[in-house]
């Protein structure tokens, strides 16, 4: 009997706090305004928790790619939560989700830190789990609560984030799936570091970061439009991270596709790290953007330095 190999997705959810946190309403508490902004990152609005917690935006979204998936949870082999703001050292979210949701107890549940590209890293890590799993499925959530990092002095930084939670429900599958993970260290271009008595605050240099995706993220394209046998031109939708417009405005004219296949949100949500992705294919699909049997390109990019993509078959 042949093994799958391959990995679908069944169904997909996402969690937006309430709280919408505008252009305008930075430009009261730092030196901005929506003009400079939304030109520099296409980015118009982001949303801020107000009494969330990261796992209760990862059980929401949990929930709702369960009921989108129409699987029994009791299935469920794996719970990988991808994030870099967790509410505690230990427990981790995916502990917290377990309990929630009342997954099974004889599975693996963690989370895992690859900033921007971490859902990228749980889809291929939900895979090699369900590979030795008798559980025929697996949650994989990107959530984060970036807005308790953010020094809102920072005008650099804080108005580039959001908050937010996605969330996929996968399998095994004979669907091609194929994957691209890489990293390179280098902590002066995005970092988020601890420091004694002091807050944690994001920092980054933006310039750095913006040559970094776009040197990279045509690349891991490449690379998976190889491995999979799939030229651009027949892929249906490419869905990079969300992290700057002009970013994936570059990504598209490297990679000579149209823009209409490159699908943005991030003028509503801003950059939601590890969340934007699965934001992204939740949105996609509550709009009928995807169809069954589409030919998808997805990559993430962020601190590490990290870069993930995967190639995948709705």
């Amino acid at each position: 009997m042949l093994v799958k190999d391959g990995l679908k997705i069944l169904g997909v959810g996402s969690y937006i706090p309430p709280k919408v946190v505008t252009n305008d309403d930075l430009s009261k508490i730092v030196d901005t305004n929506d003009e400079w902004i939304s030109t520099r990152t296409g980015i118009r609005q982001r949303h801020f928790v107000e009494n969330e917690r990261n796992q209760d935006m990862a059980i929401a979204a949990a929930k709702m790619a369960l009921e989108d998936s129409g699987i029994d949870k009791n299935l469920v082999g794996a719970c990988i939560v991808a994030t870099i703001c967790p509410d505690n050292v230990t427990p981790s979210v995916a502990c917290s989700l377990q309990k929630e949701l009342e997954l099974p107890t004889d599975i693996p549940c963690f989370d895992i830190n690859a900033a921007c590209s971490a859902f990228m890293y749980g889809l291929s890590i939900a895979r090699g789990l369900l590979m030795q799993s008798d559980k025929k499925y697996a949650i994989v959530v990107g959530t984060e609560v970036l807005s308790r990092i953010l020094n809102m002095e920072d005008r650099g930084t804080c108005i580039l984030f959001g908050d937010g939670a996605g969330a996929a429900v996968v399998e095994l599958s004979d669907n091609k799936f194929y994957s691209v993970l890489g990293s390179k260290g280098e902590e002066d271009v995005i970092r988020c570091i601890n420091k004694d008595d002091e807050r944690r605050y994001v920092t980054m240099n933006g310039s750095d970061v913006f040559k970094f995706a776009v040197l990279t993220v045509p690349k891991v394209l490449k690379e998976l439009s190889d491995k999979s046998g799939v030229t651009f031109d027949e892929i249906d939708a490419f869905v990079l991270h969300q992290a700057n417009k002009r970013i994936i405005e570059a990504v598209a004219k490297k990679c000579k596709q149209d823009m209409s296949k490159f699908f943005i949100n991030l003028d509503k949500y801003g950059n939601t790290s590890s969340a934007s992705i699965p934001i992204a294919l939740t949105e996609m699909k509550q709009n009928g953007l995807i169809k069954p049997g589409m030919k998808m390109l997805c990559v993430g990019f962020g601190a590490g330095l990290t870069w993930g993509g995967v190639y995948l078959e709705w």
